[in-house]
This record gives structure tokens, C-alpha cells and sequence, in this order.
């Protein structure tokens, strides 16, 4: 965090880093125009904690889209779900914008990618981002994204301790704690990462892996730091939070090294797992 605004919004400033879309943590959305207006939704999956109605990020981005360029067609949604709720892996932004890419495709481009943008900054701070997810070096509450050069591609395990923890809790908790803001611009000064491969990416990521929510999250939800030392335990070369908890990563060599790190994890209900990479 770099600071707070007058409205309440932390100023963040982080690198974004979609997983794998073929992996194992990715949400399938499929769209299908109707005659009649409105949205039908369908949930499937890792149905536990996401709102099965309106509530849900993904209809309320077709509802938004629909009003702004055709009100009088339809949308029937159906949404496979495998990315927890509440792990702060950005589950329901990237449903919604999904939806919102998806959608102006189906218009051919209707609306212009900043309004599309401004569109989806509505619906969440950090939706534009899966407009068209690309790793970046993120700032403000989201909206500025500048694109990462030599983005690693990061073997990863991705675990969640079990319980789901509200975004809002985490930042309203870090505002009251008196955590030291990181200063403005020491991120990027690190960035970008060299394209070497190896033990030397993942190492020199060790070094850049700094969340300013951990402290925080942990707090709320203890089990995060059991989770960490247990996936440093198993070989990491660097963990870490993702976004605002609980969901914890380790990053691994090389994909081998991953799988046998994963095989050795044995973790216990209803603590979860994954072996995915970041997207380049």
C-alpha cells in the first residue's frame, strides 16, 4: 500500500500476474445472447460463499454492459466455477470481465476499450485488469496498469487455508492497524525482472515478494502463516499472500520440481491445493 484517498480507496501499487487460463485455478464462463432481456445465471463448481443471483460480479457486469448498449437482448450465463471465494485471487473480477470482454465481442466492439474500461472500474477496482489480462505493474486502486517487460513464467503452488476472508475486512483492518505505507515507486525501481531462467528467476523473485496485507490477513486468519512455512518447507524458493489473503503461493524452480513438491504437500481438509503457473 502507498497510501489512502479522501473516498476511502487504498493506493496500491502491485504486480498483477494471471495464472495459467488452462490450469487448474481457472473459471470457465460461457455466454449465449437471448431474444428476451435480461440475465440467466448458472453456478457450478466451487459454488461455496459466490452469490448465486444478482449479487454475483459476473451478471452484474452483463447487467451493466446490456444497459449501457442493447437493453432489450438478453444474456443466459453459466459459470463453472473453480477459483475459491474470498481467497483474494481475484475469482469474481475476472468473471466479470469475462463477461465484458465477451459481451462486446458478441457487438463487435460497441464500446470503446476505455469506456469498456470505465465500465468495468464500476463494478471493482481491479475488473479492468481482466479486460485483458496481461502481467502489469498495477497502481492507483487498480485503474493504472503499465505492462511488465520479461514477465516471468512462475511454477506455483497456490494453496488456501480454508476459511474465505472478505476483502474489506483485510483493508479496513489494515487502515486502524498503523502499518508503515510502502513508499511510491519502490516496486517499480525493482521491476522488470531479468529473463533468466531457473533457479535464478525464482530467486530473483524471492527477493521483489513483499505483500503489506500479509501482517494483516494473518491476523484475521492465522492459519496463513502455517500454510507459507509449510510450502517453504517443501522446497519454495519464495512464498507469499495473494492479494488480500488468504490464499498463499510458493514458486518452484521449474514444473518438476513443482509436482514433486505438490505430491509431498499432504495437507488436510480444508486446506486446498493447487500446481498452476503464471501466465506470460
Amino acid at each position: 500500500m502507498t497510501g489512502r484517498r479522501a473516498d476511502g480507496y487504498h493506493e496500491l501499487e502491485s504486480v498483477f500476474l494471471p495464472l495459467d487460463p488452462e490450469g487448474p485455478l481457472a473459471d470457465d464462463v460461457k455466454l449465449a445472447l437471448r431474444t428476451r432481456p435480461g440475465v440467466e445465471f448458472s453456478l457450478r463448481g466451487a459454488t461455496a460463499g459466490v452469490p448465486a443471483d444478482r449479487r454475483n460480479l459476473a451478471v452484474r457486469a452483463a447487467e451493466a454492459f446490456l444497459a449501457r448498449v442493447q437493453p432489450l437482448i438478453g444474456v443466459a450465463i453459466t459459470l463453472e466455477k473453480r477459483v475459491p471465494a474470498g481467497a483474494g485471487l481475484g475469482g469474481g473480477s475476472s468473471d466479470a470481465g469475462a463477461v465484458l470482454r465477451g459481451l462486446n465481442a458478441y457487438h463487435f466492439g460497441a464500446i470503446s476499450r476505455t469506456d469498456l474500461e470505465a465500465l468495468a472500474l464500476g463494478l471493482g477496482a481491479d475488473v479492468p485488469f481482466f479486460i485483458d489480462p496481461e502481467p502489469a505493474l498495477v497502481r492507483g486502486i487498480g485503474e493504472l496498469r503499465e505492462p511488465l517487460a520479461n514477465p516471468p513464467s512462475l511454477p506455483l503452488i497456490v494453496a488456501h487455508p480454508g476459511p474465505p476472508l472478505a476483502t474489506a475486512d483485510v483493508f479496513r483492518a489494515f487502515a486502524t492497524s498503523g502499518a508503515a505505507l510502502t513508499p511510491p515507486g519502490k516496486l517499480a525501481r525493482l521491476l522488470p525482472l531479468p529473463p533468466v531462467p531457473g533457479a535464478h528467476r525464482a530467486e530473483l523473485w524471492a527477493e521483489r515478494v513483499i505483500n503489506d496485507l500479509e501482517p494483516t490477513a494473518t491476523a484475521l486468519c492465522p492459519a496463513i502463516a502455517p500454510l507459507l512455512a509449510r510450502l517453504r518447507r517443501v522446497g519454495a524458493r519464495a512464498v507469499g499472500m495473494s492479494g488480500s489473503g488468504p490464499a498463499v503461493y510458493g514458486v518452484f524452480d521449474d514444473e518438476t520440481q513443482r509436482d514433486q513438491a505438490f505430491a509431498r504437500l499432504r495437507l488436510a481438509p480444508p486446506v486446498r491445493a493447487w500446481a498452476t503457473s503464471t501466465m506470460v
